[in-house]
């Protein structure tokens, strides 16, 4: 069976992912703060009739990373790693002139460092799969100047470079920063309290996932919305 370690999987589109990778066979190392809702999630992909790993903790703790990539080991591998977790650097979100430097610095080491972090610990894995795949989760925000989005664009406008170059340097592995476009989530709720504009479920974005997953295309950025027109 493949093996993916999907971060900030107990909620959103962490938790939407592991479950339609659980339905289609995948063993899984779930990660994420909370050990209560973490284990729901768990307990809904094992349900898949598959193996779940489920490890509550920071992923800015490289203690926790390690303890992350050999639950992996344990279960065979790690055929894709998916850092997920993120970090807005303010809740509710603030103008760059009143951001926190505190705020800017925990988006970065969750958004960024973390995830690199992640990514150096199952390369070893990665590299002896034959799918070996990395899917950094980027956002809009990365490439378009919206106010208030400042701190957290940035972050995200730095993992996208992280996994441009990564894809240079590791050629036969896949690489994809991936822009899921706007969600219903407790993150964007955070983010813009009072904002009800409708908004897709992170389920019916898993979609432009999957198809990234089945057609393998080259390493590079893109956009779910993109991936689900016409299907």
């Amino acid at each position: 069976m493949p093996v993916a370690i999907i971060t900030g999987a107990s909620r959103g589109l962490g938790r939407a992912l592991a479950e339609a990778l659980a339905a289609r066979g995948w063993d899984l190392v779930l990660d994420a703060r909370g050990a209560g809702p973490l284990r729901e999630a768990a307990e809904a992909a094992e349900g898949r009739g598959v193996r779940v790993a489920a490890l509550p903790g920071d992923v800015t703790d490289p203690g926790h990373r390690a303890a992350l990539v050999a639950a992996a080991r344990r279960l065979g591998g790690a055929d894709l790693v998916v850092s997920n977790a993120s970090a807005l650097g303010a809740e509710p979100l603030v103008p760059l002139a009143e951001l926190r430097l505190d705020g800017l610095r925990r988006a970065l080491e969750v958004n960024v460092v973390a995830a690199l972090g992640l990514v150096q610990e199952a390369l070893p894995l990665l590299r002896r799969s034959p799918a070996g795949t990395v899917i950094a989760v980027s956002s809009d925000a990365a490439v378009e100047a919206y106010g208030t989005w400042g701190g957290y664009g940035a972050s995200k406008a730095a993992l996208d470079r992280l996994a441009a170059v990564l894809g240079a340097e590791e050629p036969a592995l896949r690489v994809w920063a991936v822009d899921p476009g706007d969600m219903a989530t407790e993150l964007y709720a955070a983010a813009v309290p009072g904002d009800d504009e409708p908004r897709p479920a992170p389920a019916e974005v898993v979609p432009a996932f999957l198809r990234l997953l089945d057609e393998r295309p080259a390493s590079g950025r893109y956009a779910a919305p993109a991936l689900t027109v016409g299907r």
